[in-house]
């Protein structure tokens, strides 16, 4: 089946529904204050771009990239369960670095929690490298952020 990424502009039931599924996978393995992703609202403010991926049409995954001074940060990367192993992640990564690319960032960082084993070696197959806390996350208690692990990818 074919791959599709395409760029949400609202948050449709499809939105809701991935969101709600990863809130409901990260609420199983964090508590609540070591969780950070953004609501669905959020993901749609101006400096923001968020994705759907279609796996033979059918909404099977999304993430996103917000938009900063210095850098872009990878959110809210989901793929259903029942979809996974077919690239979608990786379709999705690839779309996201294009857009920090295009919006002329040379640094893309994110945040992901230590029990999310797919997405460490997703990640660290893409070429990320582990950093400290950035941005917000600098400055949380370090109870908020000791299941976090932070990675940094040069864009080129």
């Amino acid at each position: 089946m074919s791959i599709t990424i395409e760029r949400a502009v609202e948050a449709t039931a499809e939105v809701h529904g991935l969101i709600a599924e990863l809130n409901d996978v990260l609420g199983a393995a964090y508590e609540t204050h070591q969780r950070h992703g953004l609501s669905v609202t959020q993901l749609f403010q101006p400096n923001l771009r968020f994705f759907l991926a279609r796996l033979g049409g059918v909404a099977s995954g999304c993430g996103g990239v917000a938009i900063f001074d210095d850098y872009a940060e990878v959110k809210r990367m989901y793929t259903r369960a029942a979809a996974r192993r077919q690239g979608i992640a990786n379709a999705l990564l690839s779309r996201i670095e294009d857009e920090a690319r295009a919006a002329g960032k040379s640094v893309l960082r994110l945040e992901t929690g230590i029990r999310q084993q797919e997405a460490l070696a997703l990640y660290e197959r893409a070429g990320f490298h582990r950093r400290g806390p950035f941005g917000p996350y600098d400055m949380m208690p370090l109870d908020n952020i000791e299941t976090s692990l932070f990675f940094e990818k040069r864009l080129t």
